[in-house]
């Protein structure tokens, strides 16, 4: 077997394989949980902590009273969802053999600080999000938007913004 039938764009294609060979065998395999423990830092600081990696820190732009020292939350949920359609992007082109020579993804959020800042009540959060992808392929353009027809259609991350989905903040 040749290292192209076994990758493309970097791709595992036997792993992927194997994951849904196993959710196709085992259905409650696909339910999965993720956790993520944040720690406050002081100030607007904080990090959080995902599985064994180290810590991402997270505060505020000096104009918003932080210390600028990392990305503040609302940029991580953008930077969350580039990322998730990233994977989506390398996944879906991998299946359907497309190579990817080079994917961009750059997001933007229009928000409003008023309901953030206790001035005004109602929506604090994003009021449109806009991710513009560019993709360098040989792959004709017809194959380019399945691929994202694809992609928009399975993003998790997407899906969450997309959606009215349950939260519930748990004072303990």
């Amino acid at each position: 077997m040749t290292e192209t039938a076994t990758r493309l764009n970097d791709v595992d294609i036997a792993a992927v394989g194997q994951l849904v060979e196993a959710i196709q065998a085992d259905d409650a395999k696909a339910r999965t949980t993720w956790a993520a423990h944040v720690q406050w830092n002081g100030a607007f600081a904080s990090e959080a902590r995902v599985r064994n990696f180290s810590p991402v820190g997270s505060d505020e732009p000096a104009a918003l009273g932080g210390g600028d020292t990392a990305p503040n939350p609302v940029e991580q949920l953008l930077g969350a969802l580039g990322n998730c359609l990233a994977v989506g992007y390398a996944a879906n082109a991998t299946i359907a053999g497309i190579e990817l020579k080079d994917l961009r993804i750059d997001l933007k959020g229009d928000l409003d600080l008023h309901v953030f800042l206790g001035l005004a009540e109602g929506h604090a959060g994003f009021s449109s999000i806009t991710a513009n992808v560019t993709i360098d392929s040989d792959a004709p353009r017809e194959k380019l938007d399945e691929l994202h027809a694809k992609v928009q259609a399975s993003s998790p991350v997407g899906h969450t913004l997309g959606s009215a989905v349950p939260v519930e903040i748990v004072l303990n």
